[in-house]
């Protein structure tokens, strides 16, 4: 463990979830850096982990302060764990940051794999696994956050957020003006008793969550990317065609030109280019 910085996931809610190596690591650390010591020392109490480490903290407040203090002890040979409150270190936490200073000081970073919700979530969901955009949590107020909403609408991949549950109901409200009604899932309390996945269009969670009050516990909100037919409805595609039949010289740099500009299928656009230069 000689001056090397391990990322121990912790678990999100079963205890059981807790990695054999991650025991190991957090056994034989010199150094625990934690969002709060308090949280991970009756963590390793309840999972029966003994150790020596010393406890630090390390959160968003104190990250700029603490970093050069971690990477002289890394460069000392001290053996860091990092874990965060639950689940993956770096996964919407400043742990990034340590990662990339210890990087470029040419020292040794050891990932572990464990807990996280944004896979297991994704899994429930029943969207679409092949590509997926993590976003993490959106911003709180409503001009941003619609911003933030309209700068992923294209994105052709199933679109991941965690947020709070107080604001699941404006958030679905945002992504109902923003997407449309797509295909969406709320997914909450990962792993934990009360776990739920509710999947159904936008308008339908809403509809759901506003008869029943905002759920409770850890949520993940999952959207759909946009098929065809919902981009089509974004773009008057015959008007495209005939603008970019004026721009250029071959059928095919028109149709490539639209394509680009909307994403839809290229056999599509091509199929509509002809019956416009036929008719």
């Amino acid at each position: 463990m000689t001056g090397t910085l391990f990322l121990v996931p912790t678990p999100i809610g079963n205890l059981s979830d807790i990695t054999q190596r991650g025991i190991d690591v957090l056994q034989n650390a010199d150094i625990i850096a934690c969002e709060d010591t308090r949280m991970t020392q009756k963590l390793m109490g309840l999972l029966g982990i003994k150790t020596s480490a010393q406890f630090v903290s390390y959160h968003e407040y104190n990250a700029d302060k603490m970093r050069p203090i971690l990477l002289e002890k890394l460069n000392e040979g001290s053996g860091i764990a990092l874990v965060s409150d639950a689940g993956t270190p770096l996964i919407s936490d400043p742990g990034y940051r340590l990662v990339k200073d210890v990087l470029n000081a040419n020292l040794t970073v050891v990932p572990l794999p464990g807990a996280n919700a944004v896979l297991p979530a994704l899994q429930l969901s029943g969207l679409a696994s092949d590509r997926f955009l993590f976003n993490g949590f959106l911003s709180t107020k409503k001009s941003a956050r619609r911003t933030e909403l309209d700068s992923l609408k294209d994105v052709p991949a199933t679109l991941i957020f965690y947020e709070s549950p107080h604001r699941v109901i404006d958030t679905l409200s945002d992504m109902l003006d923003v997407y449309g009604n797509r295909q969406a899932a709320v997914v909450r309390e990962l792993t934990k008793k009360f776990e739920e996945s509710r999947r159904g269009t936008i308008q339908e969670l809403l509809d759901y969550y506003q008869a029943n009050g905002e759920p409770k516990g850890e949520v993940v909100l999952l959207v759909a990317r946009a098929d065809d037919a919902q981009k089509a409805q974004q773009y008057d595609i015959h008007a495209l065609l005939k603008n970019a039949f004026l721009k250029y010289d071959t059928l095919r740099d028109a149709v490539d030109a639209v394509t680009a500009q909307t994403g839809l299928d290229r056999r599509k656009i091509y199929k509509q280019a002809i019956e416009i230069k036929n008719g």
